[in-house]
């Protein structure tokens, strides 16, 4: 079940995925970006695999990271319905 919420929630994770929006990345290219273990950027990207924000495309010994734009965009317009135009209903 997708936890999207969750998933960004932390600011690491929100972080990998503003590196995303310019390129897709290796895991190793990512945990290069932060001062933190090669262990815990795997485990965010796990997060972020099950809620579906990224998509990783396995090659020989090389794992991609890429954004999944249809899914962030969702998550996005809802966020956008909640506190956006038509979320107060006294402004008229």
């Amino acid at each position: 079940m997708k936890d999207i919420w969750g998933a960004m929630s932390d600011p690491t994770r929100r972080e990998i995925l503003s590196l995303l929006q310019k390129q897709e990345m290796t895991a190793g290219e990512i945990a290069d970006r932060f001062e933190i273990s090669n262990a815990t950027i795997s485990h965010h990207l796990k997060i972020l695999r099950e809620a579906e924000l990224v998509t990783a495309e396995k090659e020989k010994q090389t794992i991609t990271y890429r954004i999944n734009m249809t899914v962030f965009q969702e998550f996005l317009a809802g966020i956008a319905a909640v506190f956006g135009k038509g979320g107060n209903d006294n402004e008229k």
